[in-house]
């Protein structure tokens, strides 16, 4: 049985720089995910991690893809009530703190991107 992954992200792209970079960085990085067939149980986002998965965000196809092939994700309901965009979410589940720490503490590998 391979392990349980969780991912977690907490910005909105990926990596440090400008945001045209971070956002090209984790379309290419979830692009590459879909191909490899490798894909996590679980997909968290927090912080300005939450804005990836709202309306207008370039990586929504991929994460549709993600959610069809049986990836969850969780979607911090305190960050996007922080930053008003609740009912932007367009994958996922809203979820709270409790949701994000069973996840992180039921998976064999956690990988924060």
């Amino acid at each position: 049985m391979q392990p349980s992954t969780v991912l977690l992200f907490s910005r909105n792209g990926m990596g440090e720089g400008p945001s045209e970079l971070q956002l090209s960085l984790i379309a290419k990085f979830f692009t590459l995910t879909l191909l490899s067939n490798q894909l996590p149980d679980k997909i968290l986002f927090i912080t300005e991690g939450v804005k990836l998965v709202c309306e207008g965000s370039p990586i929504l196809p991929r994460l549709d893809e993600l959610e069809s092939k049986g990836v969850e994700m969780v979607i911090c309901k305190t960050c996007t009530d922080t930053f008003g965009i609740t009912d932007k979410v367009q994958v996922g589940i809203i979820g709270g703190m409790p949701d994000i720490l069973e996840a992180i503490q039921k998976a064999d590998k956690v990988i924060s991107l």
